[in-house]
């Protein structure tokens, strides 16, 4: 597939160099702009709406978080390119899909640029789609502790489990269940089954997924209207239900 790129790097000649390195040794790039500051990085992704960003670090005027904060529902990847190691963690934090140290490593570069070729094509193959749930039905029993008791629960009855601090709410088609144990107790117990943990709110049942909606995280639809939100580093699981 192509990725439509932009760069966004204050130094000429770490632009230059990137981008004879992308055009000489990457299939699939298509360079739409570039920039040297976040506020042309802003420009750049507004206007052209890209797949994949280059990013450096240290610009003038802000830094690569900064330009990132602005944008808090993107649609593209981000491959950063740095000369400094200790922005690693903020970088993962920010949900970058590479972090590429300076001078860059054709190799490492190669590898980066296949990896966002995949989660686009995982993504593309799901966007607007109406899924077909039936070979991943949800089938079994679960048992809800209760102050008298326990509750006995069809699995594939519920839609999807909500986090409330240490309470769990669980949504029916028809009802509510709040029950006093955390999320990922939910997870564990539900492990044998197709629920994915898609935000650290969410665990649904991959059974009620009717659509995914294209983001950096996106979003799903379930059979019965509602919309979740997945966040960015939970979507490969969500994916990983629907190859």
């Amino acid at each position: 597939m192509e990725l439509r790129a932009i760069i966004v790097e204050d130094e000429a000649n770490s632009r230059e160099i990137l981008r004879n390195y992308l055009t000489k040794y990457c299939s699939g790039i298509k360079l739409l702009g570039e920039a040297a500051d976040i506020e042309q990085g802003l420009e750049q992704i507004k206007k052209h709406n890209p797949d994949l960003v280059f990013l450096d670090v240290e610009m003038p005027f802000g830094n690569a978080f900064d330009l990132l904060d602005k944008i808090p529902e993107r649609n593209f990847e981000t491959i950063f390119v740095t000369a400094y190691n200790q922005y690693a963690i903020d970088a993962l934090n920010h949900h970058a899909a590479y972090y590429l140290m300076k001078p860059i490593n054709i190799d490492e570069l190669i590898k980066a640029v296949e990896y966002v070729k995949d989660i686009k094509e995982k993504e593309n193959a799901l966007e607007g789609q109406v899924l077909q749930t039936g070979p991943i039905r949800a089938e079994g029993k679960i048992t809800l502790p209760q102050q008298d008791g326990f509750e006995v629960l069809e699995v594939g009855d519920i839609y999807f489990c909500k986090a409330d601090d240490n309470y769990t709410e669980i949504y029916l088609e028809k009802k509510k269940i709040v029950v006093s144990k955390t999320l990922k107790y939910f997870e564990d117990a539900l492990k044998p089954y197709p629920f994915a943990r898609i935000h650290k709110s969410y665990l649904v049942n991959v059974s009620e997924v009717v659509k995914y909606k294209k983001g950096k995280g996106g979003s799903v639809v379930l059979s019965n209207g509602k919309e979740l939100s997945v966040s960015a580093s939970k979507k490969a699981e969500l994916l990983s239900f629907f190859q």
